[in-house]
C-alpha cells in the first residue's frame, strides 16, 4: 500500500479552507486520491465500500442549516461508518441484505457534521451490522490494518481506524456497542471516544443493540478526537434517549493537566494475566501520569469477570429483536423465486446474513424463549446491574477516572480467531464493561509491541468526558514528551 504524508491537524485544515488559501474542496480531493491509491495495490487497504462522487460541481451544504464562516471543519473530509445512515451514499451495513440500499434520511450525526462544514467522503467497511472485532465479518471485502497489512484492523469500525491510521482522512465516525471504536483505534494506534450513553443521537444509526450501541469518534490525537465528539454530541428530540445536559467545551478540556486527579487502576483488568508487553506500557503510562501529578490508587470491580457472558446474552438478544425488520418485504434483499411469506423470510435472511450475524440472532432468540429467558436474559439484566454499581462505588469513593488495557493484545493476523467466536469474544474483555454500565471511555496509544500499537483506556463517570479527555491529553503529551 502506498504510503502518505500526515494530513495537517484539523483546525489548519479548515482555517486554509475559510481564509481561501485553498479552494473550498481541496482537502476532499486529497482524500480522495489518496483511498483511490491505498486500493491500487496487490493488498488493498478495503477501507470504505463507497465514496463521494469526485465530480460533484459543489461542496455539499449543511442540511439544513445556513453556511457558516465559523465552521469549524471547514471543507475537512470525514469518514463516516457504513451503518450511519447518508442521503447521498448507500448504507449497507456491511451486509448483502441492505446491498446498495440508500436510506431516505440522514443520521444526526452526519447532519451535524455538515453543519460544521465537514464533508462525508466515504462509507467505511465494518463488521456485518457492527457483530465483530475483526472487519473479517463484511459481507464485502477485507479490510486490513495499514501498521500490517496482513492483521486485522480491529472491528467493528475497522474501516474507519484504518482510513485514519492510514492517513486518508484526519478524521471518522464510529459506533461502539461493545469497544467497536476503541478496540480498532488501539489496534490502529489512534485516538478513540465512545461517550456516555445518550451524549450523542442514535437517530439514523442502524440498531444492533440499543441499550449499548453509541455513535463515538477516531481522531490521531485527543484533541481531535473530542473536537470532532463535541461537533456531534447534543440533545436531540429524533432520539428519545438523548440527554438535554449541555455539551461542555470538549476540546478545551484536553488542556487540563492531571495534577490533583485520582486514577484507579482495576486489579482485574491489569493482573499477572494480562500479556507482559502489554502490561510493562501500561505501567509505563501510569509512571507518567504520576509524574504529572496524578494520585494512582489500586480499586476492584469484582464483577468484571461477568462481563463477556453478560455481553454476549444481553446484546444478542436486542439483535435477535432489531434484526427482525429485515425481513426482504420492505427494503434491502429479497430472495428470488420463493412461495409464501415465511419460505420468503427464511429464504431471504438465509442468503443475506452472514454467519456471525446468524449466530448471535439465534443466540439472542434462544436466551429470549419461553423457559429460558429467567434463567439467561434476567440472569444477565441482574449481572449488569452488579457491574454498573462496581462502577458507582469506585467513583464514589473518590477516583476521578479509570486507567485499564484497552486490548489484551496487539492487533492480531487475519484469519486467526475467525475459527473460534469465543476466543474473537474476547478482544472485548476490557471494553464491554463500559458498554454496559454506560459510561464515557477512550482509547489512545501508549506504546508499541514488535512494531504494532498498543492501546491504553480511561474510563470516567456518566457525563465525565471532560475529565476523561484531560486525563488523555496529560498522557498523550507525556508520551510524546511534550511539555516536559
Amino acid at each position: 500500500m502506498t504510503s502518505f504524508s500526515p494530513l495537517p491537524p484539523v483546525a489548519e485544515m479548515a482555517r486554509r479552507v475559510l481564509t481561501g488559501e485553498v479552494e473550498p474542496y481541496h482537502w476532499v480531493h486529497e482524500s480522495l486520491r489518496r483511498i483511490q491509491l491505498s486500493d491500487s495495490g496487490e493488498r488493498p487497504l478495503g477501507a470504505f465500500l463507497s465514496l463521494l462522487d469526485p465530480e460533484r460541481p459543489d461542496l455539499p451544504a449543511p442540511v439544513g442549516v445556513a453556511p457558516d464562516t465559523n465552521w469549524p471543519l471547514a471543507g475537512v473530509p470525514v469518514a463516516v461508518k457504513d451503518n450511519l445512515a447518508t442521503l447521498d451514499l448507500p448504507t449497507t451495513c456491511g451486509s448483502r441484505i441492505l446491498e446498495g440500499y440508500v436510506s431516505p434520511f440522514e443520521a444526526t450525526v452526519v447532519r451535524r457534521l455538515r453543519a460544521a462544514g465537514a464533508v462525508i467522503v466515504g462509507k467505511t467497511n465494518m463488521d456485518e451490522f457492527a457483530m465483530g472485532s475483526s472487519t473479517e465479518n463484511s459481507s464485502a471485502r477485507v479490510t486490513r490494518n495499514p501498521r500490517d497489512l496482513g492483521r486485522v484492523p480491529g472491528g467493528s469500525s475497522g474501516g474507519s481506524a484504518a482510513a485514519v491510521a492510514a492517513d486518508l482522512v484526519p478524521l471518522a465516525l464510529g459506533s461502539d456497542t461493545g469497544g467497536s471504536v476503541r478496540q480498532p483505534a488501539a489496534f490502529c494506534g489512534l485516538v478513540g471516544i465512545k461517550p456516555t450513553y445518550g451524549r450523542v443521537s442514535r437517530y439514523g444509526l442502524v440498531a444492533y443493540a440499543s441499550s449499548l450501541d453509541q455513535v463515538g469518534t477516531m481522531g490521531r490525537s485527543v484533541t481531535e478526537a473530542a473536537r470532532l465528539l463535541e461537533v456531534i454530541a447534543g440533545h436531540d428530540p429524533l432520539d428519545s434517549t438523548s440527554s438535554t445536559r449541555p455539551v461542555p467545551r470538549l476540546a478545551a478540556a484536553a488542556s487540563g493537566g492531571v495534577a490533583g486527579l485520582v486514577v484507579g487502576v482495576p486489579g482485574e483488568y491489569v493482573s499477572d494475566a494480562l500479556d507482559p508487553a502489554v502490561r510493562k506500557h501500561i505501567a509505563r503510562a501510569l509512571e507518567l501520569l504520576s509524574s504529572r501529578g496524578a494520585e494512582i490508587r489500586r480499586v476492584s470491580l469484582p464483577h468484571t469477570r461477568w462481563a463477556i457472558p453478560t455481553y454476549y446474552i444481553l446484546a444478542p438478544a436486542e439483535a435477535s429483536s432489531n434484526l427482525a425488520r429485515f425481513d426482504g418485504v420492505r427494503y434491502g434483499f429479497r430472495a428470488p423465486g420463493v412461495g409464501d411469506t415465511h419460505e420468503l423470510y427464511e429464504a431471504t435472511r438465509s442468503a443475506g446474513f452472514g454467519a456471525e450475524v446468524k449466530r448471535r440472532i439465534m443466540l439472542g432468540t434462544y436466551v429470549l424463549s419461553a423457559g429460558y429467558y429467567d434463567a439467561y436474559y434476567g440472569r444477565a439484566q441482574k449481572v449488569r446491574s452488579l457491574i454498573v454499581d462496581d462502577f458507582r462505588q469506585v467513583f464514589a469513593s473518590g477516583v476521578d477516572v479509570l486507567f485499564t488495557p484497552t486490548a489484551p493484545t496487539p492487533a492480531f493476523l487475519l484469519g486467526e480467531k475467525t475459527a473460534d467466536p469465543y476466543t474473537m469474544y474476547l478482544s472485548d474483555i476490557f471494553t464491554v464493561t463500559a458498554n454496559l454500565a454506560g459510561i464515557p471511555a477512550l482509547s489512545l496509544p501508549v506504546g508499541e509491541v514488535d512494531g504494532l500499537p498498543v492501546g491504553g483506556q480511561f474510563m470516567a463517570p456518566a457525563w465525565g468526558e471532560e475529565v476523561m479527555i484531560r486525563a488523555a491529553r496529560a498522557l498523550e503529551m507525556g508520551l510524546s514528551g511534550e511539555g516536559a
